[in-house]
């Protein structure tokens, strides 16, 4: 099975910018959807972007501010986050066909 490990999170103050990244251990399929969700303290884990052999879909509340890409030759998918807000601190996790990184923590302060 694929291992996912994702990094990239930190602090950082509203409006501010980061980009996560997602290293599969092995090697992935460009027309099997990857996946970037996260979970904020106290609910549930929801999903941000998918992408599959160019096709791409956002969750209404990172449109326009969150960029979801891969790279299939290095086994690596991104998440670049613009005009972050507080209310998109939760720890991001990547999915790979039914594989979960352990996430990494973005905190957005006010």
């Amino acid at each position: 099975q694929v291992q996912l490990v994702e990094s990239g999170g930190g602090l950082v103050q509203a409006g501010g910018s980061l980009r996560l990244s997602c290293a599969a251990s092995g090697s992935i399929l460009s027309f099997i959807a990857m996946g970037w969700y996260r979970q904020a303290p106290g609910k549930q884990r929801e999903l941000v972007a998918t992408i599959s052999s160019g096709r791409i879909s956002y969750a209404d509340s990172v449109k326009g501010r969150f960029t979801i890409s891969r790279d299939n030759a290095k086994n690596t998918m991104y998440l670049q986050m613009n005009s972050l807000k507080p209310e998109d601190t939760a720890v991001y996790y990547c999915n790979y066909f039914g594989a979960w990184g352990k996430g990494t923590l973005v905190t957005v302060s006010s």
